[in-house]
């Protein structure tokens, strides 16, 4: 075990992130027993040969009605496949309980190298297109073997296979479908990243995700000695206090020199790969989505803290290159892995009236799959969006909608916010020193790891900050619904060589308490909002929609990053991902702009350099200045629907 350099009582971590997708399904239903599997259900293990001759570990749930044919439901997993004594059931065989109610083969596998598995894992083994025999192995021929043995081994099959997972084993339900089984009829991929370096786990366009590469790193990517069914020991951080923690190691160089010494050769690795190369190129999955011929379930959460870029990226290449293609969208109010169990009604403090979880699990998902796998009758939606703000599911033919008209949010003089465009002749500007020492936090949460409800967390506590520029409009006389990719069209300076930009677009819920009162706004509306916003907390709260960093130097090329001229106008424009909300009459929409976001992002030093290579001394401090005159406008480009008569 790895332990700080530190005397202070030693506070376990939380439980290693991603991980959440397999060791929820094993706890899913905590008030319910395994008395209906264990009933209906006879449990068997085997280790499936792969074409090099490694084996692999897996688990067959088989119905006892022998009578019945029935489909396979397989997932494929980094992160255990437990409970493993053959006396032990899992609460929930399937996706859901409706699953196992219904009647299929449920077949677990750990992955290559992983627990029960021979072989060696490696951290999103690339796909090979190319195969010059059997010992060129990937997870995509890895799926087609399980696949093949399961067929011809598993009775009362019925021929078709349906595959699902989050998160990791969604990214290895992605290699499944391509160069797919012939048998493999169905795939949900869900929250499944796509490209690590522009933008899911360890990378957002360029800058390094520090915190959580860090933890997930040392709790899934050591070698092991041999096959076991022990988990990894969560990291000792010794404090709760992960700002200060990170701060005090100060680089992502003194990583290795103070905890991990070499022993997480995935940690060396991206060291050795700080830009966009053939390293991270041949992990990007999108390449590959080619020939996809089986129908598709894509589901991902708008406030998904790890993997939201990978399901729109993948869906919207299925969409380019299988125009053919049975592909569904589904997107819900929820973090990573969020509708995989429980209601789904809420995040934090914010509220969605509904389970939002429990529906998509009854009412797209076991359809999708009794539809593909069995047969059954069902009409499914191109995309099935919900709309957070209003809290109402929408179904559409075409994502993003047909009728979205794109508009601009400028950002104006005195912290204004407008679709108005600015007029200024000159060269207007807003500035602010960025203290590499002093960085801004992403969240106010105290805790050693990265959780989840900064993704909707009232960002008061940054707009109160000098290093962070506030933009907002007046408030709202009518809805604003926007729809699609959210965009930053800025134009911007610093007086160093590099730097890092964040853009967060946020809901300001109207403050109605007396010292906020807002005339434009009736007795009857501030009652109504007041009882819907059901909690005092909720006024003046700067709920966070959407936030994206870019690192500057990356603005032409990720795989050839050149420096910024100092205190030169520089246009820098990228994606803060799609969004579905509603920023409702009264309220205000507001834009923050800052430079650090620690210790989700590493620190930019404001020198163009290789910054995993940097030194303390390196960080200087750096003046930053968002344009805003006629000639270069800083604005937001946002996909806005009608409103609704």
């Amino acid at each position: 075990m790895f332990r700080p350099p530190s005397p202070r009582p030693i506070v376990l971590a939380a439980a290693i992130l991603l991980a959440v997708t397999t060791r929820a399904h094993a706890q899913r239903g905590a008030a319910a027993d395994t008395s209906y599997a264990r009933e209906h259900y006879t449990k068997s293990e085997y280790m499936v040969p792969m074409r090099d001759g490694v084996k692999l570990y897996t688990i067959v749930y088989a119905p006892k009605d022998t009578t019945a044919v029935v489909p396979i439901m397989l997932l494929r997993t980094p992160y255990g496949i437990g409970p493993y004594p053959l006396d032990e059931f899992r609460r929930v065989l399937g996706p859901s309980p409706e699953f196992d109610q219904d009647g299929y083969i449920f077949v677990y596998q750990d992955a290559r190298g992983k627990f029960r598995s021979e072989g060696t894992f490696r951290v999103m083994n690339p796909y090979k297109p190319v195969k010059h025999g059997p010992q060129d192995v990937d997870e995509s021929s890895d799926n087609y073997d399980t696949i093949d043995w399961l067929l011809k081994n598993i009775p009362r099959n019925n021929g078709r296979v349906g595959q699902w997972g989050i998160s990791y084993p969604g990214w290895q339900t992605v290699m499944g479908m391509i160069a797919a089984h012939p048998a493999l009829k169905a795939s949900s991929p869900q929250s499944s990243p796509s490209d690590m370096f522009v933008g899911d786990d360890f990378h957002h366009n360029g800058a390094f995700r520090f915190m959580y590469a860090f933890n997930w790193l040392v709790g899934n990517a050591r070698p092991r000695a041999t096959q076991t069914t022990d988990r990894p020991v969560p990291f000792d951080y010794g404090t709760l206090d992960a700002y200060h923690f990170f701060l005090d190691l100060a680089t992502v160089k003194r990583v290795n020199d103070v905890y991990f010494h070499g022993a997480v050769p995935t940690w060396d690795d991206f060291l050795k790969h700080p830009n966009y190369d053939t390293y991270w190129q041949e992990q990007n999955v999108l390449k590959d989505l080619k020939q996809i011929k089986h129908p598709i379930l894509n589901v991902t959460g708008w406030f998904d803290q790890e993997d939201f870029y990978g399901p729109m990226s993948i869906y919207y290449t299925i969409e380019k290159e299988n125009p053919n293609n049975q592909s569904t969208l589904v997107v819900g109010p929820w973090n990573h892995g969020g509708w995989g169990a429980g209601g789904g009604d809420s995040l934090g403090p914010v509220k969605f009236g509904s389970a939002t979880g429990e529906y998509f699990r009854k009412n797209v998902q076991l359809p999708f799959f009794q539809h593909y796998l069995k047969d059954a009758p069902a009409k499914l939606a191109e995309a099935v969006v919900f709309e957070s703000g209003t809290n109402v599911w929408k179904t559409y033919d075409h994502w993003p909608p047909r009728e979205a008209v794109k508009r601009s949010l400028y950002m104006r003089a005195g912290g204004k916010l407008s679709f108005a465009a600015p007029t200024e002749t000159t060269d207007a500007y807003d500035s602010y020193l960025d203290d590499p020492a002093h960085p801004v936090p992403f969240t106010q949460e105290k805790r050693p790891t990265q959780g989840f409800l900064w993704m909707v967390e009232d960002q008061w506590f940054a707009s109160t900050r000098p290093d962070v520029l506030t933009y907002q409009t007046e408030p709202l006389t009518e809805n604003v619904t926007i729809a699609g990719p959210v965009l930053a069209k800025m134009r911007l300076s610093t007086s160093g060589t590099d730097a890092d930009f964040i853009v967060k677009l946020i809901d300001v819920y109207p403050d109605y308490g007396p010292a906020g009162f807002n005339a434009n706004v009736n007795a009857r509306e501030r009652a109504a909002l007041a009882r819907d916003e059901n909690d005092r907390r909720m006024r003046g709260y700067q709920m966070l929609v959407g936030a994206e960093v870019f690192r500057a130097k990356y603005r032409k090329s990720y795989s050839r990053p050149e420096p910024m001229v100092p205190n030169q106008v520089t246009p820098l424009e990228w994606d803060l991902r799609d969004k579905n909300h509603t920023f409702q009459k009264g309220h205000r929409i507001m834009v923050q702009v800052q430079s650090t976001w620690f210790p989700l992002i590493d620190r930019n030093p404001h020198q163009f350099m290789d910054i995993y290579s940097a030194n303390e001394s390196d960080f200087r401090k750096a003046t930053q200045r968002v344009y805003r005159s006629a000639a270069q406008p800083s604005r937001l480009e946002i996909l806005v629907l009608p409103q609704e008569p």
